[in-house]
This record gives structure tokens, sequence and C-alpha cells, in this order.
């Protein structure tokens, strides 16, 4: 299933790589963006905003958002783990590949995050693939998967609209 979603900060490109790239944002937004019962287990950023940087984020997350069809295969918490590496910025945008894998469960987005200007602020884009290896429910499963990932994101985007106000 393939998965598009659009992120919009008031910040110019630099700033909102800079956020995306500081281990305290990173753990601040992962934990708000969980709901609760969620847990930050682990956050790695390495490189930094000048030169591209990776972020890796591993935390857990209750399934109460997941359709109850679907959570029989799931369990009752979800660990995801969250890649995102972002390449230095060229001419005004920055490019990244992101790469999103449910623990336990046959789930996995991969594809590309771009940072654009837009006006006087940024957006980002998600563009990848959803897939579920479950045969006859994989369908069902990528759409609840889709589903929590668009969540997750809107989460993160309010997250980031918080941090760059402060």
């Amino acid at each position: 299933m393939h998965l598009s979603v659009e992120l919009r900060y008031p910040a110019p490109v630099p700033a909102v790589g800079a956020m995306l790239a500081d281990e305290e944002f990173v753990r601040w937004r992962a934990a708000r963006s969980g709901g609760s019962g969620a847990h930050v287990e682990q956050v790695d950023v390495t490189g930094g905003p000048v030169e591209g940087f990776t972020v890796t984020v591993r935390r857990t997350l209750p399934t109460d958002q997941i359709p109850a069809h679907v959570r029989s295969f799931v369990g009752g918490q979800l660990e995801i783990r969250q890649a995102e590496a972002y390449e230095p910025q060229r001419d005004g945008e920055r490019a990244g590949t992101v790469s999103l894998e449910i623990t336990g469960a046959p789930v996995r987005l991969t594809g590309t995050v771009t940072l654009s200007p837009d006006g006087d602020g940024t957006v980002q884009r998600y563009d990848g693939d959803v897939k579920a290896s479950v045969p006859l429910f994989g369908s069902a499963i990528e759409q609840a998967a889709a589903e929590a990932v668009r969540t997750a994101l809107a989460a993160e985007e309010s997250a980031g609209r918080e941090w760059l106000a402060r």
C-alpha cells in the first residue's frame, strides 16, 4: 500500500533540519507523539544538520488505536523501530530515506523523506510503501498500519510546530 504524507512547519529548511537533528527534540517528540502508554526505549542521532544526519528511535506503543480484528496479529503493544537518514542540504532542499519496522509484526514501511521550502516555511514529505506479509489479511493490516503511521506523523507535526514556537 502506498503512503504519502505532508507535514508543514513555520520555519525555513535549515531550522527544521536542525530541529530534526536535535536529540533532545527527537526524544521529546517520540514521547509526546506516542500517546498514553507509549514508552521511548532508545534515541540515537548521528551526524549533524550541516553534514547530514541519521535519527533512530525505538519505542513501544499500545495497540488501542488498531482495529480489533488486526490486534491478534500484533499483541498488546507494538515495538516500533524508525530510522530516518538525511543528506546534507542541496539547492535549498534536504532529501533522505525512512524505514519503519514493527517488531514482532509482519509490517514494514520504506520510502523517502524530503524537506522543501514552502513559502516562509518547510514541507516535510514522506513517500513510501507499507507492506504486510500476512496471507489473506495483509491488505487489512497494511491499511491499519498506514492509518497508524498517518496519526503518528500528525502528532509529530504538532510536536514540531510546538517546539519551533518556543
